[in-house]
């Protein structure tokens, strides 16, 4: 058998002990697009012409797509009125959706909230389906319905290059039932260890199956306390006391919520310097393009407007940039978009203007974080013998690349495709 490969021109020097990245990737969470185009909703680039939106963003360089996905989100909906209709991402849902990823050629990062509605630092809610359930039941229950989910969408053509077991998990999951009490159940560093040890159970269940039916995907930890180095680079210190199998840090950065670059830029050398084997990935940034962000609590440095936004954006990359851990970028909510529509509410952060449709000047910005699609030649490589010792990006030895990613063989980099 032969795999079509890009050879990547650096060489390694030495041992694999510390990562650095020569791979970008980006794009956004563009969880809701069915709904969108349901709806009818008109895309258009920054000239104004109609589009496709895949198309376009795989044209302009985004790599990379993410779709999250709840555990029971319509029967949540449905005996909660109050609750957040956008919060619909189910598996029947996400399938068409994950199709047209991968279909476009796109990677793809499946993110679990592992809840019935959002799974957030102020929600980390029970499914309705695992209420009353002990937590030896309630880990198997996560192992098997992470497991079924990933060997549901592989049966339709679907392997995530990177799955997040949990959506923002500072202080840990699976706290309470609905409306309950979560503090019982919440994480803080220096905390009991026996509450440590539930939420260590849960996580080390759902990367079970995600090793178990996607060997090759890569397990992103996501949290959001970038504004408080203390607690994230403690929680990730509880990651590695817990013995739980990663491989990428995932984090939130919103400026209005969490504060200014430099912000962002002093979290991001406090995890370099404790976690240097480990790639950075920021897996939710925004920013608007018109009118403040409710609940807004920071002062920002940029004007909600077009050319705020792709202030931000720029100053964003080159904050990343000067991080060579950092190694992926992902808009939140990217494709929103109320133009043709009768949708209501509108956000206000997405890469695409409600009011005419077209991307904002900042989409273009974002998409230049990437390396792109065909970086370097195409060449033809056989499948390599037993003899010949091929690793993954994290110095795992595999038995040969029989999936699409970046390897290492014969001391260079290699991304198979």
């Amino acid at each position: 058998m032969k795999f079509k490969t890009l050879l990547l021109s650096l060489l390694l020097t030495g041992s694999i002990s510390s990562y650095a990245a020569d791979f970008r990737y980006v794009g956004g969470d563009i969880s809701l697009y069915p709904t969108y185009q349901t709806a009818g909703s008109q895309y258009k680039d920054t000239e104004g012409n109609n589009i496709q939106l895949l198309p376009y963003l795989y044209d302009i360089g985004m790599n990379a797509m993410r779709v999250r996905l709840f555990v029971d989100p319509d029967k949540f909906i449905v005996a909660n009125p109050q609750a957040d209709p956008n919060a619909c991402q189910s598996l029947p849902y996400i399938i068409p959706l994950c199709k047209d990823i991968v279909a476009q050629g796109f990677d793809l990062m499946l993110d679990f909230h592992y809840s019935d509605t959002w799974a957030d630092p102020g929600a980390q809610w029970i499914p309705e389906r695992w209420k009353g359930l002990s937590d030896a039941v309630l880990a198997d229950s996560v192992y098997n319905y992470t497991k079924n989910t990933l060997l549901t969408l592989k049966a339709n053509d679907i392997t995530p290059k990177f799955i997040q077991p949990g959506n923002e998990i500072s202080y840990g999951m699976l706290w309470a039932e609905y409306g309950g009490n979560p503090d019982a159940n919440k994480v803080y560093i220096n905390q009991r260890e026996d509450k440590w040890e539930r939420f260590g159970s849960f996580l080390k269940a759902g990367i079970s199956a995600c090793r178990e039916v996607c060997p090759d995907a890569e397990i992103v930890i996501h949290t959001e306390r970038v504004a408080q180095v203390n607690v994230l680079t403690g929680f990730y210190q509880q990651m590695a006391k817990l013995n739980i199998d990663y491989d990428i840090i995932g984090l939130s950065y919103y400026p209005y919520f969490h504060g200014k670059m430099s912000v962002l830029d002093a979290a991001l050398s406090a995890l370099e310097k404790q976690y240097p084997d480990k790639p950075i990935m920021i897996v939710e940034t925004g920013y608007p393009y018109k009118w403040e962000v409710p609940g807004t609590n920071q002062s920002v440095d940029y004007p909600y407007s077009y050319e705020g936004q792709e202030a931000f954006a720029s100053a964003l990359i080159n904050t990343l940039l000067a991080h060579p851990n950092v190694n992926g970028l992902f808009w939140w909510w990217l494709e929103y978009n109320a133009f043709g529509t009768k949708l209501e509410g509108w956000y206000n952060s997405p890469l695409f203007d409600s009011n005419n449709g077209k991307a904002t000047p900042a989409i273009k910005t974002i998409a230049s974080f990437g390396t792109g699609h065909d970086a370097v030649e195409t060449i033809e490589a056989e499948t390599p013998t037993h003899d010949n010792r091929w690793y993954d990006i994290n110095g795992r030895v595999v038995n040969s690349p029989d999936h699409p990613g970046i390897y290492i063989h014969n001391n260079k980099k290699i991304l198979v495709k």
